[in-house]
């Protein structure tokens, strides 16, 4: 960690240090959503519904894969910041050796698990006859990269951690830029179809990855990939895993979510499914923008809660403020044009219907899944272990009721506005928690203040 990154840790402006923690991040999200929204707009070229479905089926598989990273990556990230906050270097480095490692073996570990099952987990993603092909061949692909795209993202954490807020932002546009360049190719030179997409996403978290393990061995003072450096110790394990495996369930949750919400869409049709894929990739842009700006004030957060505790207090403070500010504008702008977006994407006038009228619908949690975005972040920040796991599982127990009753009450509406109903409940417990939190520490704020 430089001089420089040290100054936006401990001395910064308020303001000047989330916008140089967050707005690299806040780019680097917002870049991998225009890639995902580039996959559908591509493979829409093709003007094969079941190829969008395949698209939108694959989401939970791409989550959970994702959830071993941050499994890892979030796990032990979280912990660097706290230790580069009490100065404790030598164990920074016994961290992000172990990060490393551990996240090539978890790939290896669903690689050997994964492919023996490949049908029965098409089958369990709600493929239909007509999609079950093009499914079966993006998850036989994402399931050989695995170990690429679980690094890729323990490796962008891990740098972030240690208040690299740029680099992390380049290595995540550089995975876009590859992605989006190879998935043209693909499409419109080479005339491929899933099975090219997929492996664009695969080869572009590998070059990403090459290129944050060069800043952690050669670049950073502090972080490390040496193999010599590799530890297991319990309290590697207890920090890392506090935080990381909250953060699994939730992503394994939000890939269930995802799952069953599918399969309940799947009743109405494949324009339903389709409908939503796309509405939903939209959606991701202004959700990835609100969570880079949650997630990239995480390290500020943990090494203030070690070294500052007000400063900590003031950060919060100003992002809830940045969070309504965007929400206000991004809302306004969908739904001033959400036909023209869902048009850019078909031209079939029932799937800009359904797209639109999902897109209205979920755009209305907007500032909710933020703050609950935020909770979760300062959950992670600050070891709280246990909120963290409560955040981590109250949406999915929420959602799965509710789909349920929500579909037998008022069918494809109900299903949709279950999503805004589960946001809200999570928002809620998330609240009543960080109130905890705040009373917790409320006598030590005091004394500082004093």
């Amino acid at each position: 960690m430089d001089a420089e990154n040290l100054h936006y840790f401990e001395k910064a402006p308020i303001a000047k240090a989330v916008a140089h923690f967050a707005i690299p991040m806040m780019l680097g999200t917002s870049m991998s959503v225009i890639y995902s929204i580039l996959n559908a707009y591509f493979l829409g070229t093709l003007h094969s519904t079941a190829m969008l479905t395949a698209l939108a089926l694959t989401l939970p598989l791409f989550a959970i894969i994702m959830a071993f990273g941050n499994l890892i990556g979030i796990g032990s990230g979280t912990f660097i910041s706290r230790l580069l906050g009490e100065k404790k270097y030598d164990d920074v480095k016994q961290v992000s050796s172990f990060a490393f490692y551990s996240s090539l073996v978890l790939g290896l570990v669903v690689i050997v698990s994964g492919l023996p099952l490949i049908d029965q987990i098409v089958h369990s993603l709600g493929a239909t006859p007509d999609s079950f092909e093009f499914t079966k061949d993006y998850v036989t692909v994402m399931l050989i990269g695995s170990p690429i795209v679980i690094l890729f993202f323990t490796l962008e954490n891990i740098v972030r951690s240690e208040g690299a807020a740029i680099t992390s932002m380049i290595g995540m546009i550089l995975s876009v830029v590859v992605n989006i360049v190879l998935d043209a190719l693909v499409i419109f030179v080479f005339h491929g179809d899933v099975i090219g997409v997929a492996s664009a996403t695969v080869i572009s978290n590998l070059v990403a990855s090459l290129f944050y393990a060069f800043h952690i061995g050669f670049k950073s003072q502090f972080l490390t990939v040496s193999m010599r450096c590799f530890k297991i110790t319990k309290d590697i394990l207890s920090n890392v895993f506090k935080i990381g495996v909250p953060v699994f369930i939730m992503s394994v949750f939000l890939g269930a979510m995802s799952l069953i919400f599918n399969h309940y869409l799947v009743e109405y049709g494949d324009q339903a499914v389709a409908g939503y894929g796309i509405s939903s990739r939209l959606l991701q842009f202004p959700e990835f923008i609100l969570m880079g700006l949650c997630e990239g004030i995480v390290p500020l957060i943990a090494f203030s809660f070690t070294a500052n505790k007000l400063r900590m207090k003031h950060t919060i403070g100003f992002t809830i403020k940045t969070i309504v500010a965007l929400a206000v504008v991004f809302g306004v702008v969908v739904y001033l044009i959400s036909d023209h977006l869902i048009g850019l994407f078909t031209n079939d006038p029932q799937l800009i219907e359904m797209g639109s009228y999902i897109l209205h619908v979920t755009f209305l949690s907007l500032f909710i899944s933020g703050m609950t975005t935020l909770f979760t972040g300062i959950f992670q920040a600050t070891a709280q272990g246990t909120a963290a796991f409560m955040m981590s599982i109250i949406q999915g127990v929420t959602l799965i009721p509710v789909l349920y009753i929500a579909n037998r009450m008022n069918g494809f509406h109900g299903v949709v506005w279950s999503l805004v109903i589960a946001d809200a409940a999570a928002f809620l417990v998330g609240a009543i928690m960080m109130y905890a939190l705040r009373t917790k520490l409320q006598p030590e704020l005091d004394k500082l203040v004093q």
